[in-house]
């Protein structure tokens, strides 16, 4: 118990002697050991480099994590050191729901058939989503967060010990310079010698830690290599996922408009009346020889043999023998190819 009381005693003391310097030396009456300009500078890359780390940090967790309430869950699990549950993605809830709706409308039926493409696409575009997310997480946000809360924590601490030191010798210069007994001046340059070696040895210990600072610009770097390529492969992902429907819309919609002065679901899903075979052979086949076009939305050629276009120009489309029936063969200026019929207005 005395042991105690006398450190108590000793740490109060102590703190007291630091404030009173601390106090002195922002009122001017007392000097200040200046850190070196390296040193100096060490200390300002260490402080910008937490800053724009945790900027960046939260950001990017906002974007890859955009529901609060669903940060705050998984910050939850993670301090419980328990694993989340398996979230479903915004894409994939939406892709069950067009499946879902497509059971409702009939699967047959052109709007049916469509929402089920476009559920799958959906579903395809949330697994990725996923699979980013957990990529990025691992390769990008843990690496952040780990210096944030390991290595800048231990600076932090020895910065906070070096700068509580520092007050210890500066005390110790002020006391040194006030003693006029040559026994009170002589225990104040034994105080100040101890002072002296342990701020030196303190600062050794914060300098090697700042000067780490540089790794970590080094490894942030490589993880934000792995974030932009993780990036590149979930937007290349969804690209190629997006072509399916991309190819097979028109014509569902050629399909739909086709049936769409049916009463019901059920007769558009039924055997074509007679009318509506014409329709189809009026706006699908034309006349033999070459006809005038407008194209009536933008087109991107899938390959060499289809033919790019623009909304509101003009074409020249004629048919060939044996001809998918969607297709035509369109021309503009020496520019040749397979061009969809739903996507032109054929003029007479």
């Amino acid at each position: 118990m005395d042991f105690n009381v006398k450190k108590l005693a000793s740490d109060a003391g102590l703190f007291f002697t630091r404030a009173v310097q601390f106090t002195e030396e922002k009122l001017g009456q007392a000097e200040k050991t200046e850190p070196d300009a390296h040193f100096e500078n060490l200390m300002s890359r260490a402080d910008c480099t937490k800053h724009w780390t945790e900027k960046i940090y939260r950001q990017t967790e906002v974007l890859l994590q955009p529901n609060p309430s669903a940060r705050i869950e998984e910050f939850l699990y993670e301090k419980l050191d328990r694993k989340a549950p398996s979230r479903i993605t915004n894409g994939e809830l939406l892709g069950q729901y067009m499946e879902d709706a497509a059971k409702e409308f009939g699967a047959v039926s052109p709007y049916g058939s469509t929402l089920i493409i476009v559920g799958d696409c959906e579903k395809r575009l949330g697994a990725a989503e996923r699979d980013f997310l957990q990529t990025s997480t691992m390769s990008f946000l843990t690496p952040l967060r780990n210096f944030l809360e390991g290595d800048w924590k231990t600076i932090s601490k020895e910065r906070r010990l070096l700068e509580n030191l520092r007050l210890d010798l500066d005390a110790c210069k002020t006391r040194l310079k006030k003693a006029k007994m040559a026994e009170a001046k002589a225990a104040a340059q034994q105080e100040l010698r101890v002072a002296q070696t342990e701020f030196d040895r303190q600062a050794e210990v914060t300098q090697l830690l700042l000067e780490g600072i540089s790794s970590t610009h080094v490894n942030h770097l490589r993880c934000l290599h792995e974030f932009v390529e993780a990036q590149a492969a979930y937007y290349k992902q969804c690209h190629f996922h997006m072509q399916g429907p991309k190819r097979l819309l028109p014509n569902a919609f050629a399909l739909n408009t086709t049936h769409s002065m049916a009463a019901s679901p059920a007769e558009a899903i039924s055997s074509p009346t007679d009318n509506d075979t014409l329709k189809i052979e009026e706006v699908q086949s034309p006349a033999t020889g070459t006809r005038k076009a407008k194209v009536l939305y933008d087109y991107d050629a899938a390959d060499s043999s289809e033919l790019s276009l623009l909304a509101d120009e003009l074409i020249t489309v004629y048919t060939m023998p044996g001809m998918d029936s969607d297709w035509l063969i369109g021309e503009k200026g020496n520019q040749k190819g397979k061009v969809p019929v739903t996507y032109l207005e054929l003029l007479s």
